[in-house]
């Protein structure tokens, strides 16, 4: 059993001084974090630490340590958000260890044996929550990523209204299960609230089609026509058209165009409307308002 928690009691003010004089040297929080917070954060921690140590037990993971181990976690997200790196979060435990291996000196200088014993714990001890911090660290940053990529996906499928009862939805980049879910929940929303008959989903900016890409594309379709609305796929280019009759994809329930002009038009002729050119169209139906 450690006697760590006697040393951090017993020195607490020297050990609270050196560790955070030398957080402020290092200087590594200055432009992310105050001077202040720094202490609070510092002194509340080692009062924690000091705290789940009295039962002389220096494994982090028993239920006397779970008061420490939140305050890690929290620590740990606080600093992915403020901007640290990973490096930075785990120095902020690990520069705790010589401040502690000196009170530990002072304690023990006479008895070699307790000294070497109390330095392993407390090197032990030290590691563990410096990787704990690390794994709060990197499970914060691989959430924020998440909620990132998730945004991103929300912003790269707009579907965009280009007439009344006609959407137009552009794709760029590759397709896969996860933005195919977000495609087909964004193309169904805006058809419920637009009341719109056609859908043209445009994959000019989709630089392959396999088979997973035409499935992804069929199964958005086919909830679209539950929904009342006809969908064109545009931008088949040559390479893509001989892909899909290479693979054996079975296309020809679907509507496909070459052009996003071309689908466009045959959009508002299904609406009942044509584009003509200024010099064809009467006065009166320039001057008229559909």
């Amino acid at each position: 059993m450690s006697q760590i928690a006697e040393t951090l009691k017993k020195h607490r003010n020297t050990l609270l001084d050196e560790w955070t004089n030398n957080l402020l040297a290092a200087g590594q929080h200055s432009d992310l974090i105050s001077d202040k917070e720094l202490k609070a954060q510092a002194a509340e921690l080692l009062a924690s630490i000091t705290a789940s140590a009295k039962s002389g037990r220096t494994d982090v993971s028993g239920p006397e340590w779970s008061s420490t181990r939140e305050m890690l976690h929290e620590v740990a997200s606080s600093r992915a958000k403020q901007g640290f790196t990973s490096s930075q979060t785990a120095t902020f435990v690990l520069s705790l260890k010589q401040p502690v291996f000196s009170a530990v000196r002072s304690e023990y200088g006479s008895n070699p044996d307790v000294q070497y014993q109390e330095i392993w714990a407390a090197t032990a001890l030290i590691d563990q929550l410096a990787l704990l911090t690390t794994e709060g660290f990197i499970a914060t940053k691989e959430q924020m990523i998440a909620r990132q990529q998730e945004e991103l996906l929300e912003l790269s499928t707009p579907v965009v209204k280009l007439w009344d009862g006609i959407l137009a939805l552009p794709m760029i980049g590759t397709l896969d299960s996860a933005r195919t879910q977000v495609v087909m929940e964004s193309l169904l929303q805006a058809i419920v609230e637009t009341n719109s008959k056609v859908a043209i989903i445009d994959i000019t900016g989709v630089p392959t089609v396999d088979t997973l890409v035409a499935q992804h594309l069929i199964k958005t379709i086919t909830a679209a026509r539950l929904m009342g609305a006809d969908c064109i796929i545009s931008g088949v280019r040559p390479q893509i058209a001989q892909t899909i009759v290479h693979l054996g994809i079975n296309l020809t329930d679907v509507i496909t165009k070459a052009r996003l002009a071309d689908a466009f038009a045959l959009a508002l002729g299904k609406s009942g409307r044509a584009v003509v050119r200024v010099s064809e169209a009467s006065p009166r139906t320039l001057n008229r308002e559909d």
